[in-house]
């Protein structure tokens, strides 16, 4: 599977590096150091979230081994995020696939929640943007929002794709800003090794299919 990095920020945008903006993320290699600048490139310019009060925010990526239309095409499913969601075990859209449109998602027990209320808030297939904000539930997740970008690579010679998650969430009372963030972000690395597991699959499986002649 791919690999997997992070960059924080605590009061602003999203820092390059590890923890509080350090080491983490740049290497001798200068292959990956052209990498991980065009990772930090794509988090300056479609993840720029802007905490207010007592937020934390954080950004992931992950590198997936399945060409871009295949990954965007899971991702921008706001109707049906248990396709590689597995915390997810129900989804209903009220209304129209659209910005604005709001979804009832319930989740698997094992979670501090049962149910989520989330909004559509940006869909774009041509930039391969997809961004929610989770207006209402049964959770601890207050004024969640979050930002997913897809973008094309190449890995070992093959296409492949590099996808970002970011979010910015409250700080719950009694908790610390290292703490949330922390929970958050194990949960979107669930989120995205599922999502590079149904991918490859998948890719493994349209690369294998016979070519009618």
């Amino acid at each position: 599977m791919g690999g997997e990095s992070r960059a924080r920020g605590r009061s602003g945008d999203p820092a390059v590096g590890g923890r509080n903006g350090g080491g983490g993320w740049w290497a001798d290699d200068m292959s990956l150091n052209v990498c991980r600048t065009m990772e930090a490139e794509y988090v300056r310019r479609h993840h720029r979230h802007v905490t207010i009060g007592n937020q934390c925010s954080s950004a992931l990526v992950k590198h997936i081994k399945a060409p871009v239309h295949l990954v965007w095409s899971l991702v921008r499913r706001f109707d049906q995020p248990q396709k590689y969601k597995p915390f997810v075990s129900r989804c209903v859209v009220q209304g129209d696939l659209e910005i604005g449109s709001v979804r009832e998602v319930n989740v698997k027990s094992g979670l501090p929640a049962t149910t989520s209320t989330e909004r559509l808030e940006l869909l774009d297939d041509d930039e391969h943007i997809f961004g929610i904000k989770i207006v209402g539930g049964d959770h601890r997740l207050q004024n969640y929002s979050s930002i997913v970008t897809v973008h094309p690579e190449c890995i070992d010679g093959r296409s492949g794709t590099l996808v970002i998650e970011s979010f910015v969430v409250d700080v719950p009372d009694g908790n610390t800003k290292d703490e949330t963030c922390f929970f958050v972000e194990a949960l979107i690395k669930c989120n995205l090794k599922s999502l590079a597991d149904v991918s490859e699959r998948l890719a493994i499986e349209d690369h294998t299919e016979p070519i009618d002649l």
